[in-house]
């Protein structure tokens, strides 16, 4: 009878979450296994989500010069017609390089790898069921099988022109026109790349505004870029019917609880994921599992079961590649009292990769109001600082600054335009740091650069409370 390997951990997904903690349980001298039911390593971070709708937006930022149009007295033609293939080819590479990455970085740190489907015989004991089925030992077990995207019954996806998230990687033609059915995240970010790329883009959404958990005037601000860019939002509104005809050539009519009707070449579902803990067995252990199959744990990323942790998508909120890869760590500290990350940080940015990009961290002005804070905002404009003028950015990005009136402490930084997901970094330490207004004043960037936006949002602030408005960046110099 073949013996049973025995391990101190063993990892169920090889996504960032599951990645990060089986590497960093292996640096600490500890033996571990991670089974991935892929061929592929990275989950979805890395094949279906984050890096691929990353790299398609630099692709569409490229491929149509959006953002050059006019800018240097010649616009950007493309030699000839843009397909399907100039449109994926640099997420392939992404993706198939990124791939090979996360496998190196598990076998250089000594983690044995299984390919195939994990599932729970008890709480220490997986089968794995691939080429050879198998059965290993664990101490404890970490689950970070990621998310898939949901599938309402009334939605007849065919993987060819109704798609979901992780379908719409692998179209075979481009469309002349798109309808995408919610306005989260993932659904912005598709709009807008399709609609950077000349693609007629229709949004229908079931509520009046779309990223409900931004600052309300970046959300105003990414719709009227929307807009500009001949993105057209069906707000308060679903589809409600489908019609799909046998010829791949007429449109797909969909059916509106407005009474309208859209005729357009594909349909993309972007409106929730759930956990991926199917044939886990989850339930026959008895792991506590939640809404949209999620699995619950308490603030060490722990299971009803102490020796079974879970931690990334597959715990629901807030389902970021940045906050699962700590969250993997976090987990590993407390199965193995290592003492060096105990606690997700309570301060970090969201990111919103679209056309133009937004990125926002800590509270919105919204917030200020609902707690009662005392507060002012401080504006700067992407057209009014040199390097915004460089960039040919003349009306659509800006910063905004929140803070305490009395203390002029910043509470939240809210960026839309170039770059806003890397700016925002130095908003997050503002804010961790409770810097003020008068610190950034006080503080020397290089020139030109994008960081001047948060000294001119600061001049601004400073204008507001003394009643000085300051309509150009350096007014108050």
């Amino acid at each position: 009878m073949q013996s049973v390997k025995k391990y101190d951990l063993v990892v169920i997904g090889s996504g960032p979450a599951g990645e990060k903690a089986a590497v960093k349980a292996a640096y600490f001298g500890y033996k571990v296994a991670l089974i991935e039911k892929e061929h592929k390593f990275g989950g979805a971070g890395v094949q279906t989500g984050t890096l691929p709708s990353k790299t398609l937006k630099e692709t569409a930022l490229y491929l149509s010069g959006i953002y050059q149009k006019g800018v240097f007295g010649v616009d950007k033609e493309i030699g000839r017609a843009t397909g399907v293939h100039d449109f994926l080819y640099r997420k392939n590479v992404v993706t198939n390089h990124m791939n090979k990455i996360v496998k190196y970085n598990l076998e250089k740190h000594g983690v044995d790898l299984y390919e195939g489907f994990a599932s729970f015989i008890d709480k220490h004991h997986l089968k794995i069921s691939g080429d050879l089925e198998q059965t290993i030992e664990s101490k404890y077990t970490l689950i970070a099988t990621g998310s898939y995207p949901y599938h309402p019954e009334y939605i007849p996806f065919d993987h060819k022109r109704v798609l979901d998230s992780d379908s719409i990687l692998s179209i075979t033609k481009f469309p002349k026109s798109i309808c995408v059915l919610g306005a989260g995240v993932i659904g912005c970010e598709y709009a807008t790349i399709f609609g950077a790329m000349g693609v007629k883009t229709y949004i229908v959404n079931d509520r009046d505004k779309i990223l409900g958990f931004l600052d309300s005037k970046i959300s105003e601000g990414l719709v009227d870029q929307m807009k500009k860019n001949d993105i057209k939002i069906l707000f308060n509104n679903s589809v409600i019917d489908f019609e799909l005809p046998d010829d791949d050539d007429k449109p797909l009519r969909l059916g509106l609880k407005s009474g309208e009707t859209l005729n357009v070449d594909m349909f993309l579902f972007a409106a929730g994921r759930s956990g991926q803990i199917k044939g886990l067995n989850c339930e026959g252990i008895g792991v506590k599992t939640g809404n949209r199959e999620t699995v619950v744990v308490n603030e060490k990323f722990q299971t009803n079961i102490p020796n079974i942790f879970a931690v990334g998508d597959v715990i629901g909120f807030p389902a970021l590649a940045s906050t699962s890869m700590e969250q993997g760590r976090i987990a590993v500290t407390h199965m193995f009292n290592t003492a060096d990350l105990e606690s997700l940080a309570d301060i970090f940015p969201y990111g919103i990769y679209t056309v133009p990009e937004v990125s926002m961290v800590g509270i919105t002005e919204e917030q200020a109001i609902e707690t009662k804070i005392d507060y002012g905002v401080g504006y700067s404009y992407y057209r009014d600082t040199a390097r915004g003028m460089i960039m040919g950015d003349t009306d659509s990005g800006y910063l905004k600054l929140i803070f305490e009136k009395k203390t002029k402490i910043v509470l939240g930084v809210h960026i839309i335009g170039h770059f806003a997901t890397e700016l925002i970094h130095y908003g997050m330490q503002l804010v961790r740091e409770q810097k003020t207004l008068d610190h950034l004043i006080a503080t020397v960037f290089n020139y030109p650069t994008l960081h001047d936006l948060y000294k001119y949002a600061s001049y601004d602030g400073l204008g507001n409370i003394a009643g000085k408005k300051v309509k150009k960046a350096g007014e108050l110099i």
